[in-house]
This record gives C-alpha cells, structure tokens and sequence, in this order.
C-alpha cells in the first residue's frame, strides 16, 4: 500500500493568530509504509494556545521518529499503541497546565492522531477535532468530546439541533485543561482507494459531509497538490459562510 499526503490551513476570519498545529508524513518502516499525521486545536489567553498545540504536535512526531521504529521491530499492537499515546496525553496535559500555571493563564490543545499501516489504522482522540474515512461517503471514525454530543447521546438533542446549540464547542476535556485526561483510542482496518481525513472543529462546522465527500473523495484526491487545491477549495467555503475560527485539514489518500 502506498500513500499520498497532503494539508491546508487558514487563520480564519476573526482570529488574530493561528492556534492550529499539524505534521503528516509518510514513513519507510521495517514493516512496509505508514503514514502519520496529527492536528491539534489550541486554545488559551495571551496567544498561549499555539504553544500548547505545537508542543503536542512535536512530541507526537517525537514519537513517530523514536518510539514507533522500535515497536516494528517487534509488532505493533493496539495495546501498545494505547499505551504509548494515552501515556503522552497524560504527560502532556500535566506538562502544558504546569506551564500555564506558571505565567498566570490557562491554555490547553485538542490532539487527533492517526497512524496507518499497510493493514491497520489507529487513532486517539481528546476534544473535538476529527478524523474521518471517505469512500463512497464521508464517516467519521472519532467521537466528539464535546457537552453537544454528550446530549445527543442521552438523547437530549437531536444532531440537527446540536449543530445550532450555542455550546458545541464547549469541551469535555483537552490536553492541559483537565484534572484528568480520558483519551478516546479507535482501531480498525485500513482501506485501500480511501482517504483519511483530520480537520479541526472550524473546518467542519459550516460545511456538510455530502460536500466533504464531494470535495475530498478518493476520485478527485490523486496528487498532493490537487488534494491541497480541494482542502483549501472547503477552507474559502467555510469563510464564506463565515467559520469564525482557525480552520485546518490534514489528508491521506491510501491506493
């Protein structure tokens, strides 16, 4: 299996910086290639949240570059996945409160990661940035950690009025907020002739999955920079309905 990747982001309409942090890269293993990519959405006071997410960021890719060639040595395992990045969120999230606390502010990152192999993917997830599967439709593979869905879950709201409620955006927890962090694992089988999709919550708050798949389909994603034209194609959409915050996306497209 093969990989192309490509990724866009925008300051958005409203935001005087850009808290979004990213990385994607294909990799050469002992095991074949796997591509990795991880988006964090940062959030704090003093124009403190880019820190907090590109902190997470490297220590992801940190990650990817010491810790994972030592797993192909030996096998790659959800339970060794699961350990590995619960065990850096938990880190992380004592590490960047500490750091907040030390200037006087709050800060703190959503993470979503993904790791795709030649058979498997993995992902972990705190927050309410995403990762999706498009084939023949757009699927999300994450959960939503947000009071939105929580309601929705207990049936208290319906999705369609979720996507109106004035708190969807309002955390259950991220990376350095939380007393405790409870990251969400999800595994499953990698798809070939698929895209693999991450975006934070402003890349798909005023955009449907119908033009998510319209846009980012595996029909139409085949080169990096055409993949990278289509992304930036549903950023200006987003604008133009007026998305008031960051907006970043993050593609695999496996063949």
């Amino acid at each position: 299996m093969n990989f192309i990747v490509s990724a866009a982001t925008d300051i958005g309409l409203t935001k005087n910086t850009n808290q979004d942090s990213y990385a994607v890269r294909v990799l050469s293993t002992r095991q074949g290639k796997m591509a990795f990519a991880v988006l964090c959405d940062g959030m704090g006071g003093l124009a403190r949240g880019e820190i907090a997410s590109a902190s997470l960021v490297r220590a992801f890719c940190n990650w990817a570059d010491h810790q994972l060639p030592a797993l192909c040595e030996r096998e790659i395992t959800d339970t060794a996945i699961r350990s590995d990045w619960v065990g850096l969120a938990e880190k992380y999230n004592e590490k960047i409160k500490d750091y907040a606390k030390s200037r006087g502010t709050n800060m703190g990152t959503t993470v979503t990661a993904i790791l795709l192999t030649e058979k498997r993917y993995y992902i972990i997830n705190v927050g309410d940035t995403r990762a999706y599967e498009i084939t023949n439709r757009a699927s999300v593979l994450t959960k939503d950690q947000t009071v939105v869905a929580r309601e929705v879950e207990l049936g208290n709201l319906t999705p369609e009025e979720a996507e109106k409620d004035a708190r969807r955006s309002v955390l259950l927890q991220c990376i350095g907020a939380s007393e405790e962090v409870c990251p969400d694992l999800f595994f499953g089988d990698t798809r070939w002739n698929a895209v693999y999709m991450l975006c934070s919550d402003g890349f798909r708050h005023e955009i449907t999955e119908e033009e998510i798949h319209q846009f980012l389909n595996p029909d139409v994603m085949t080169d990096p920079d055409g993949m990278k034209q289509n992304m930036k194609s549903l950023i200006d959409l987003n604008k133009q309905r007026q998305e008031r915050d960051n907006i970043s996306v993050i593609s695999i497209r496996t063949f």
